[in-house]
């Protein structure tokens, strides 16, 4: 975490219970973490495409929550990272829950028939949402919530090397790949939280674009966010290939990947 003694900006004094490492109003006065902000736009634009693209395609609801709720997270922690204030740190960190939850629920419904909704899943994950929102508004605690918030990616992970050994093995590299990225940014956020003075110390001797690249908790929201994304990816060429479509993942411009299909063609 950020040491005492951050100077304030446009935003007044920091109410979070968290304050990062980066310099607060080093960039600008009126951003309190420029590069914790900004870092957020690849959590914001993308998944905004592919909710257009999932509702062109007809794609199940579920598909278009997903890629909205990363959008939604992305504008959170923009409005978190900029004000450090608390408010906007709940608009952080409790659609972080939501999100995973949604992300849950359609990696668990990969497997039946298209449009049904499964009530009892539902309402576990709903209330699991009520109930870790409510505790948390009561304690102010951020361990319990990345505690929470740990348990859904878990979850997850659980799940996806679930349908990559027994399921779908093709698709490990797509699901190693969002795993992998995932634990790089974790593996990133805790540099950053427990070497934050060193880190600070060590942007203060070097120029600022090699001191930039060392904003570990922006790292965390580019790689979390694509490896979100790529997750997203995965949920849904798997639940496409059982509603026996044909998906393919492209490259838009050689560089980001998008998911295609077509549904099989009956002869």
């Amino acid at each position: 975490m950020a040491p005492a003694g951050d100077r304030e900006g446009y935003w007044g004094p920091t109410t979070s219970t968290l304050d990062w490492c980066e310099e607060n109003y080093a960039v600008t006065w009126y951003i309190a973490e420029f590069w914790n902000t900004v870092s957020n736009l690849i959590m914001i634009i993308p998944p905004i495409f592919g909710a257009i693209q999932s509702v062109r395609d007809g794609l199940e609801k579920r598909y278009i929550a997903s890629y909205l709720a990363l959008t939604v997270v992305g504008m959170g922690s923009w409005c978190f990272h900029m004000t450090l204030k608390y408010e906007m740190q709940l608009l952080d960190e409790l659609p972080m829950i939501y999100s995973c939850c949604i992300f849950v629920y359609c990696m668990f419904e990969c497997f039946k028939m298209k449009n049904s909704v499964n009530y009892h899943l539902l309402f576990t994950l709903v209330l699991f949402s009520l109930i870790v929102t409510t505790v948390y508004l009561k304690v102010k605690e951020p361990i319990f919530q990345q505690v929470m918030y740990g348990m859904l990616v878990f979850t997850l992970v659980l799940r996806s090397v679930y349908i990559v050994t027994w399921v779908y093995p093709w698709l490990r590299g797509l699901g190693y790949t969002s795993l992998g990225l995932f634990l790089l940014g974790f593996l990133l956020w805790n540099i950053d939280n427990i070497f934050c003075e060193s880190l600070r110390n060590f942007r203060k001797k070097v120029p600022p674009i090699i001191g930039v690249t060392t904003q570990f908790h922006a790292w965390w929201h580019i790689l979390t966010g694509l490896g979100s994304y790529l997750h997203i990816l995965f949920s849904l060429y798997t639940r496409t290939l059982y509603l026996r479509y044909r998906p393919k993942v492209k490259f838009l411009f050689g560089i980001w990947p998008v998911i295609l299909f077509e549904p099989l063609r009956k002869h």
